[in-house]
């Protein structure tokens, strides 16, 4: 009996180990939720104003000549963005089923785990810049015009709540033509097509970062979410043992107690 309560005490010391890191961890990831819902919703602000400019463009007639307007090359390229650290859900392996399925698709990887799956690329999504981003859309955008691909996607992780992460594909290139687009009379010098060309590479930026953004958002509410969930599954567990513990050293000293009075009565 004495080996069982032993054995008990071990297995409660090492999951109260692991309760401590989940708490830790949750708490770490809970600082980072504000800063990063905050990055995200500016991003997602820029992006609904590139996004405005980039419709009326599109309506135009003269853009439809544009090169970003129509593939040359063959193949798929994907910006793949996954997080920097496990332990996050369901975060990661969301991201890398969707991209099973583009069977051979080229990956430009961001983030660490990202890099581990598909190789060379940017480590981190957490401190990914807006230089980085810019560097991103020019190289992707004269890959798209030197004919290396045929369209260029995004796979990130859309943000909807706390509770709620959804692993998406945003294809960017070719642009789409806008039909029944908003007519405004902005007018655009030296041209529609001018501007759109010139516009494209910091569209591509733009929706890079901001993809960046909202998948790191969605990473760090993963996490705090599976720690939450972690950490509630530790303490149920040291409940139990606790009450498993409690139950055998009962025994042990009700059997202690059995053998004395046994013996004193021989």
């Amino acid at each position: 009996m004495g080996a069982d309560t032993k054995s008990l005490r071990i297995r409660i010391r090492s999951v109260d180990s692991t309760l401590h890191l989940t708490k830790a961890m949750g708490l770490v990831a809970s600082s980072k939720i504000r800063r990063a819902t905050l990055n995200m919703g500016k991003s997602r602000e820029y992006t609904a104003a590139l996004e405005e400019v980039m419709e009326q463009l599109r309506s135009s007639p003269d853009c439809a000549k544009s090169p970003y307007m129509t593939a040359k090359g063959a193949g798929t390229r994907i910006i793949v963005i996954a997080g920097d650290r496990g332990l996050a859900g369901g975060y990661n392996a969301n991201v890398f089923r969707l991209a099973a399925e583009f069977e051979g698709a080229s990956f430009l990887p961001i983030g660490k785990r990202a890099c581990d799956r598909f190789g060379k690329g940017f480590l981190s999504a957490e401190r990914f810049s807006g230089t980085d981003a810019a560097q991103v859309g020019d190289a992707e955008c004269r890959a798209f015009l030197a004919g290396e691909y045929e369209r260029l996607g995004i796979l990130y992780t859309r943000y909807r709540n706390m509770m709620t992460q959804t692993a998406e594909i945003l294809w960017v290139l070719p642009l789409e033509r806008t039909v029944g687009g908003k007519m405004t009379p902005t007018i655009f010098e030296p041209g529609e097509r001018e501007v759109l060309d010139a516009a494209v590479p910091t569209y591509v930026s733009g929706l890079v970062a901001a993809c960046v953004r909202e998948s790191f958002a969605s990473e760090v509410a993963a996490r705090r979410m599976a720690m939450d969930s972690a950490g509630k599954n530790a303490q149920e567990m040291i409940d139990r043992l606790q009450l498993e513990y409690n139950r055998a050293r009962q025994n042990a000293i009700t059997q202690e107690i059995t053998e004395i009075v046994a013996g004193s009565g021989m």
